[in-house]
């Protein structure tokens, strides 16, 4: 087959001789019979040292004293001149001595044909493209969604009590009176939670504070102070918060959960307080971001908020780096030189430890996950804990 990158048409002939020949045969009939049939302009010869005819190919078989085959002419002219050319060839009758049929077996358009290539290759571009932006686009949303995702209330110990599946992998477990109270948990993003189930403290319960740290959440009723004296007796609580005096747990919203659990300044029960101390344990949440950190995140924030993209800052605030959070872990683990990362989303434990691995010391974001492990090091704010939502 001739390189067809450099032609329009490829005339193709069939052919039969009575006899016979080779291949020189024929090149010499085809050449010697069209010579002169329209002005030398036409003849082959002239039209191969002006590029407008290639290299014509010759395909032929001899069984049972004859000889068959097909000439390929490649031509780079237009259609008029490649239809001249084929009906010339087509009037050869004779290959040396012997009588000779050619005819027209067609003209392929190679322009065509590389025009579906490219149409195909175009298509095939257009389908990779659409299938990666789909791609990111429903990572993002994945990241969004399961960051906000309501767990399912689990049962939890021989007494089946209400409870989050973080009960089970987080070394903080908050204990609750209630199954309600476990989904209000849950719909605040705190999966490790369990319920109690009534005033007499369960044995799973027990079990748990010897492995765990236990912190009891309690409504601010007579129930709730029946349940947090027997909790004294029977279980090590490192910390007892209640609800507002006369409300339940559930009565509370999902920040105001959050807000009381992250509060520092609010006073635990006396019953707690006059508890041994628990030792001392790394920070389920660090503190605050330093202030010059803190400057940097408001002067960021209006540009930032509801972009879905993550800054990363060097030791001086200096922007190292400005991209969609869907690129977030990849870019982060090649940078050089990031020391903070403030961005549109949610804190999760896997985007603290992509951080710590690349020496990210502060990160802000919309609000924090359910994290299990963070350096002591490493500290994690919210921009509603700087005052920006």
């Amino acid at each position: 087959m001739p390189d067809s990158g450099i032609v329009k048409y490829l005339v193709r002939l069939k052919f039969e001789v009575d006899g016979v020949v080779e291949r020189a045969d024929v090149i010499g009939a085809i050449f010697g019979q069209t010579e002169g049939l329209f002005g030398p302009e036409m003849n082959l010869n002239e039209l191969q040292k002006t590029w407008k005819v290639g290299r014509i190919e010759i395909n032929l078989e001899s069984k049972n004293d004859k000889t068959r085959g097909e000439v390929i002419v490649p031509m780079s002219t237009d259609i008029g001149t490649a239809a001249l050319i084929a009906a010339a060839v087509e009037s050869v009758d004779k290959v040396g001595p012997c009588s000779a049929r050619f005819n027209l077996g067609g003209i392929d358009d190679v322009r065509a044909n590389k025009r579906k290539q490219i149409v195909d290759r175009a298509k095939l571009i257009v389908r990779d493209w659409s299938s990666k932006t789909s791609s990111e686009g429903e990572n993002v949303l994945k990241d969004v969604t399961d960051s906000t995702k309501r767990a399912r209330v689990i049962n939890y110990g021989l007494e089946n009590l209400p409870a989050g599946p973080g009960v089970y992998s987080s070394e903080l477990v908050y204990l609750v009176e209630g199954r309600a109270d476990v989904v209000l948990f849950l719909r605040a993003g705190i999966e490790n939670v369990v319920a109690l189930e009534g005033t007499s403290v369960p044995d799973s319960i027990i079990e748990l504070g010897k492995k765990k740290r236990l912190i009891a959440v309690l409504d601010g009723d007579r129930g709730g102070d029946l349940i947090e004296k027997e909790l004294a007796q029977v279980v090590r609580v490192e910390k007892v918060f209640r609800a507002p005096a006369g409300k339940e747990v559930e009565d509370l919203t999902p920040i105001d959960v959050i807000n009381m659990l992250k509060a520092e300044r609010l006073e635990t029960s006396p019953a707690s307080s006059r508890r041994e101390k628990a030792p001392d344990r790394p920070q389920e949440r660090p503190q605050e971001e330093d202030e010059p950190v803190v400057v940097k995140t408001r002067e960021l924030y209006p540009n930032l908020n509801g972009t879905l993209e993550a800054i990363l800052l060097d030791q001086g605030l200096q922007e190292v780096g400005r991209f969609p959070i869907s690129e977030l872990v990849q870019k982060m683990e090649g940078s050089n030189g990031a020391h903070f990362l403030i961005f549109d989303g949610i804190v999760t434990q896997r985007l603290v430890e992509t951080a710590v691995r690349v020496g990210v010391k502060g990160i802000i974001g919309h609000r924090t996950g359910e994290l299990n492990n963070v350096p002591d090091d490493v500290r994690i704010g919210t921009f509603r804990d700087l005052g920006l939502e």
